[in-house]
This record gives structure tokens, sequence and C-alpha cells, in this order.
């Protein structure tokens, strides 16, 4: 059965309006519209209708995604909104959420003024170490006198090594005896620096020619006296003692020091607060969810459209149908009517003519019935 495409019909929409048809159902007296709808609506799933089921198919498969998503999206939600996204951190096994006192002028000046004198006891205590080991003649040092600066560099590394010592300790009993232990070392290195600074003074006080009059060739005693002041080194011991206390107070002091600035700072610093693990990996899970759903909304969308587009076509599809349909039959009626008007014309204009014709022709036409019927 072939079917004739209209011009008129648009090329997107398959199958073409089957003509053939409306005109053979135009030749049925009790043919209707009806028939060309089913007719054209069959046709259309004919060549549709896997497409069909496909589109729907993909559109259920996607709502109950969907559907599921959102489900979890909104329980995801309710957990999030009874949790909170940051937590206070654990500070010596407590929670830090109780709030510190601001800062004052009294504690500015003494946070600045402890910074300042770690800065001034690591620096001086550097050099006068360098400026010892570059005049001590030895010919590494002379020769590269960086190397000295190197060789100072144990003084700060130690103080910060009892600075760590500090923090390491967890107890506050601890670490009052770990901070008053290393002050009574650092002051007991100022008292020996001291003491033995006053031993030198008498000696460091004297002119040159004062020096030059003590010296004397045979003087046995202040020769034996100077050799037993040596150390094992050939050092003095008091020099031995005045660097090492001087030392040992600068590594303490400055050590005790850092630790004042670390209370000083723990008492006026701001709440610490920690993102919560559980809130990052809800955050984390909803915002995989919301982009999940955004696509299952997409490709719904994309099959609800294609259900839409074989919905149109085929209601334009029918609609066309019976347009055309209702065009053949009112052309067909029209043709009708027509001829029956010209019958009606012939037959009025033949009986015109036999009314107005000679009187013998309508004798005969007269006696040509009777005559039939004497024959008969």
């Amino acid at each position: 059965m072939n079917g004739a495409s209209s011009k008129s019909n648009s090329p997107s929409i398959t199958p073409a309006v089957h003509l053939e048809f409306i005109q053979n159902q135009l030749e049925n007296a009790n043919a209707s519209g009806k028939e060309v709808e089913e007719y054209h609506r069959a046709l259309f799933l004919h060549h549709h209708a896997v497409e069909w089921e496909k589109y729907r198919e993909q559109a259920k498969v996607h709502q109950q995604r969907l559907s599921f998503l959102e489900g979890r999206l909104k329980s995801t939600e309710l957990v999030l909104s009874e949790k909170n996204q940051l937590l206070p951190v654990t500070v010596d096994g407590e929670e830090d959420c109780k709030p510190n006192s601001p800062w004052n002028a009294w504690d500015i000046a003494m946070f600045a003024a402890c910074a300042l004198g770690i800065v001034c006891l690591i620096t001086f205590g550097v050099l006068n170490i360098s400026f010892n080991l570059l005049e001590s003649g030895f010919i590494t040092f002379r020769e590269n006198p960086f190397r000295s600066y190197l060789w100072a560099a144990l003084l700060p590394v130690g103080a910060l090594a009892v600075k760590v010592g500090w923090d390491f300790l967890q107890e506050k009993r601890r670490r009052d005896v770990y901070l008053w232990s290393c002050l009574a070392l650092g002051i007991l290195g100022v008292v020996v620096w001291v003491a033995a600074y006053a031993c030198v003074y008498p000696t460091l006080s004297k002119g040159i020619n004062e020096q030059i009059a003590s010296l004397t060739l045979f003087d046995s005693n202040s020769t034996g006296g100077g050799v037993s002041r040596l150390n094992f080194a050939g050092a003095k011991w008091i020099d031995a003692v005045t660097v090492a206390g001087q030392a040992m107070a600068e590594i303490f002091l400055s050590a005790v020091l850092g630790m004042y600035l670390t209370n000083l700072y723990s008492r006026h610093r701001l709440v610490r607060l920690a993102r919560d693990p559980a809130f990052a990996q809800l955050e984390t899970e909803r915002r995989t969810l919301e982009e999940s759903i955004a696509r299952e909304r997409l490709n719904l969308s994309q099959a609800n459209g294609n259900l839409v587009r074989l919905e149109n076509q085929l209601t334009a599809l029918i609609a066309y149908g019976k347009s055309l349909f209702h065009r053949e039959s009112a052309r067909r009626q029209d043709q009708s009517q027509k001829k029956q008007v010209i019958l009606d014309q012939l037959s009025e204009h033949l009986r015109h003519h036999i009314e107005t014709g000679p009187t013998s022709n309508r004798l005969a036409a007269a006696s040509a019935p009777a005559g039939v019927g004497n024959g008969d």
C-alpha cells in the first residue's frame, strides 16, 4: 500500500499523512474522522513505538533516581543542621571553649620586653662566643671567620631545645618545676659569671705600666701560681668559668623568657576552633548529591523532552490527517453539489424545451408511450 504525502507536510514528522487511506475512507458512506485518527496513530506508533518506550523508561528510571537522591539530600541536610561546623580544640586534656581576657598595656609591654630580651641574649651570646673563637688564634677561624658563627649557633639551638622540653610536659606541676629549675640554673650562671668577672676585674683595671711593673723574672711563686691556674687544655680556669657561666645563663634565661612568653600568650589568645571532620564529610557528600541531582534532572528533562516531541509529532500528524480528510470530504461534497446543480439545470432545460415545442411533437411524444403500451 503506497501513500501520497502532501507538499505542505513538515519533513521532520514521520511517517507522512496517508492520503490514499483518506480517499478510500471517503468512498465509504459511513466514513468518519475517527478511523483516520486511529489509522495515523497506529502508523506513527509503528515507526516510533520502540523509541517512545525507550524514552518513557528513561524518564521513569531518572525520576526514580532523582527521588532517591533527593531523599538522601534531605537526610544529609537534616544531619548537617544538627552539627556544628567548628569545634573547640583540646588543650591539656580540656576543651578550649572558655574565652580569655583581652590584652592590656602591661602585658603587651612585658611581651615586647621579653621578646627583645631573648633577641639580645641570643645575639650577644653568639657574638661573644664567636669573638672568643676569633681571638683564640686558631687558624681555622682566622681563615674563615664565618665558621666561628656556625660554632656559636649551638647557643640558640640549646635554648630552643630547653624550651621544647618544657612544651612536651603536659602536667602543670611538672611544667612549674621545670621552669623554676631552668630559672635557678640561669641565675646560677649569672652569679658565677659575675663572680668570675669580679675576680678578673682588678687585673683588667691595671694599666700597661702597672702590668709591666708587676712582672718579675725570678718570682717562682708567681710562676708556680700561674701554672697552677691553668686547666688541662692550657687555658686559665677563670676564663673558662666566665665563658661557661655566661653561656649557661644565656641559654637558660632565654628558655625561661620563652616559657613566660608562651604563658602570657596562652592567657590572652583567642579560643581555638577546628573544623568537625564529620561535618566536613557530610558537606562533601551534600555537594556530591547536589551534583548528581543536577545531572539526573538534566537527563530527566531530556527524556521528557523527547517524549513531548513524539507526542507533539503524533498530535500534529493526526491533526493534519483530519484536515486532509475534511478537505477531501468538502471537495467531494462540493463536486456532488455541482453535479446535482448541473443535472437540475439540464432537466429544467429539457422540460422547458418539451413544453415550448410544436403540438405534433407533443402528440407524437404523447402517443409514443401509448403505442408502446399496446404493443406490450
